[in-house]
C-alpha cells in the first residue's frame, strides 16, 4: 500500500454506530433561530435560520501507522507498505470537533478503532466469503 508522508499523518476514523447515534441523537432537538443574532453584526457560527450542523466523527485522531498495524492484526497479514512523501495539498491531521453536538445530546458513546476494525474485517470477510 502507499502510505503517504512516510506514515506520520493522523486521522479520525469514524464507527457507523456514531453516527447513528449522533443522528438519533438530535432527532427530537429540533433547531430553533439563535436569539442573539444581530442581522447588523453577524457571528460566524451563528443566525437567524432554525438550522444546526453538527460534526459527527470520532474526535480522535490515530497515527496512520497505528491504523495499518491494527488492520494487520486483524488481518493476520503484513501490508507491503511503500512510504511516499507528502502529497500537495495533504494535511498532516485532521479530526472532529464533535464538541457542539454533544452539547445538544450529551456524550456519544464511541468504539474504538481497534473494535471497529476487528468488526469491519470479519463483516467483510463473510460479505465477501473471504
Amino acid at each position: 500500500i502507499d502510505v503517504y508522508n512516510h506514515g506520520r499523518m493522523q486521522r479520525d476514523f469514524t464507527y457507523i454506530d456514531e453516527i447513528v447515534a449522533g443522528i438519533l441523537g438530535v432527532l427530537d432537538k429540533p433547531a430553533a433561530p439563535d436569539p442573539g443574532f444581530d442581522v447588523m453584526h453577524p457571528k460566524a457560527g451563528t443566525s437567524w435560520a432554525p438550522y444546526r450542523i453538527f460534526n459527527i466523527g470520532g474526535s480522535h485522531p490515530v497515527g496512520l501507522q497505528d491504523f495499518i498495524a491494527l488492520l494487520e492484526k486483524h488481518l493476520g497479514r503484513s501490508a507491503e507498505k511503500r512510504m511516499l512523501p507528502m502529497q500537495p495539498g495533504d494535511v498532516e491531521q485532521t479530526y472532529t470537533d464533535t464538541s457542539a453536538l454533544e452539547a445538544v445530546t450529551g456524550p456519544i458513546a464511541r468504539v474504538s478503532l481497534d473494535v471497529g476494525l476487528g468488526r469491519f474485517v470479519a463483516w467483510f470477510k463473510e460479505y465477501h466469503g473471504a
